[in-house]
């Protein structure tokens, strides 16, 4: 059987955004008899025993299983996301300088911006295309290394070691061509239509540069994962594999990819948004369970990746607190962060039940800490919570690292925690493991 590592690469290398991100879980879950939902019509015929999902805006995702216990029922939710730092397309985005073609571009969310020079380059999201009176969707990638972004020789920038200060607008725009035959349009065109210019109207576009590297292991022993966009489809892809795999009918299991994590989360499709409660309270009505009393024997996992030790600034770690590639999953503290000791536990007990190895994170007191979706979400879906995370090292760079061990003790922790039931009894909590 190909490890869970090895699928995580696949995974990645067919992931160029939140886009297809959504769109290749869709597909999994449709190959596995999970039947799509919408949230313009009725769901008041959802089975006991039935496996489901819905979309908003084409880049978020919630499944769930559905369970006939109707006391004391709770939802066990794993929330990762879908999006990753780097470049929107804007909108008349053909520019000509000299004899180089580029594309106007702008960041979205916190890039290392020198990484992504002297990178093979494409395109990939959303064009919404009109025809007949018809608006339609329909992604697109342009399965080709397209653009540079090229790096200025020491030469010409001898501060180049010394002052790296690029600026989006100057310094960041991708070059496409040597030639002024084609637009942005119509490298659309050729990759969406065969008849060319004949076929429909192009109305707008949301596309992103995505950098093509496809992920490999690395070091000696091959105990590294080098890819693009491990933040956060590393995990991501073991949450979404141990939710397939999951089987507890004790318990509501759910899984939420959401978007525009990178960039605050504020949408209609972010986690700072309406519709994990609106899902969940959908489920509770068809259900006829008690929607308050669920919340309550609810856990909520945020799982997004954590800073490992850095080889070459180890001072830059916590001092007690130091994080490891391949020792285990990683449990978030800060006050950014939503774990407590109470949720905190209960995980740890889970990852000791499943002997799943496990290390705590807290960054330097002297550092800022970044937020993740737990606490975000938990404006809306008031419930106990957790942040987890693996360890990686270049967070937020267009090539990462991780361990390759630790995408495997994601999937075991995670799929432990959704074999698993939480009952509380007053002051009383236990944990039932399948």
């Amino acid at each position: 059987m190909t490890s869970i590592d090895k699928k995580l690469m696949n995974f990645i290398d067919a992931t160029p955004n939140a886009y297809y991100c959504v769109n290749n879980l869709k597909q999994k879950l449709v190959e596995s008899g999970f039947e799509e939902l919408y949230e313009n019509e009725s769901w008041t015929d959802l089975k006991e025993d039935g496996k489901y999902f819905v979309i908003r805006n084409d880049s978020s995702l919630i499944s769930f299983k559905m369970s006939n216990k109707k006391e004391n029922i709770g939802f066990n939710i794993v929330s990762v996301h879908t999006d990753s730092p780097s470049f929107s397309i804007k909108p008349n985005a053909d520019m000509y300088d000299g004899n180089y073609m580029k594309l106007n571009v702008s960041g979205y969310g916190g890039m290392l911006n020198y990484t992504w020079l002297d990178r093979p380059l494409s395109l990939a999201g959303r064009v919404v295309t009109l025809k007949d009176g018809v608006y339609s969707k329909q992604l697109i990638n342009v399965d080709k290394d397209l653009l540079i972004i090229p790096s200025q020789a020491i030469h010409i920038n001898r501060a180049a070691n010394e002052n790296i200060s690029l600026n989006h607008q100057v310094d960041m725009l991708p070059v496409v061509s040597l030639s002024d035959d084609k637009k942005l349009e119509d490298i659309i065109r050729d990759n969406l239509f065969k008849n060319g210019k004949d076929a429909d109207k192009i109305c707008d576009y949301d596309l992103y540069l995505y950098n093509r590297d496809k992920a490999k292991y690395i070091g000696l022993n091959d105990e590294f994962v080098l890819a693009p966009r491990l933040d956060d489809l590393a995990s991501l892809f073991p949450a979404f594999t141990s939710f397939m795999e999951s089987d507890n009918t004790n318990s509501i299991n759910v899984l939420c990819a959401f978007n525009n994590e990178e960039i605050g989360s504020l949408t209609p499709q972010g986690a700072d948004s309406t519709f994990l409660i609106n899902t969940l309270t959908r489920i509770a009505e068809s259900s006829n369970i008690n929607l308050l009393t669920a919340l309550n024997n609810t856990l909520v996992i945020s799982a997004d990746n954590a800073h490992a030790m850095h080889p070459n600034a180890v001072q830059k770690s916590d001092p007690t607190n130091k994080v490891l590639l391949n020792k285990g999953v990683v449990i978030k503290h800060h006050v950014n962060y939503s774990t407590d000791a109470v949720t905190s536990s209960l995980f740890k007990g889970m990852c000791e039940h499943a002997d799943v190895p496990y290390q705590d994170f807290a960054c330097r007191s002297d550092m800022k800490c970044g937020a993740t979706l737990g606490g975000i979400s938990q404006s809306h879906v008031g419930v106990d919570s957790i942040d987890i995370g693996l360890p990686q090292l270049a967070m937020h760079s267009t090539n990462e690292t991780i361990g390759s061990k630790d995408v495997l003790y994601m999937y075991k922790s995670l799929l432990e925690f959704y074999n698993s039931t939480i009952i509380k009894e007053k002051n009383i909590i236990k944990i039932l493991h399948k």
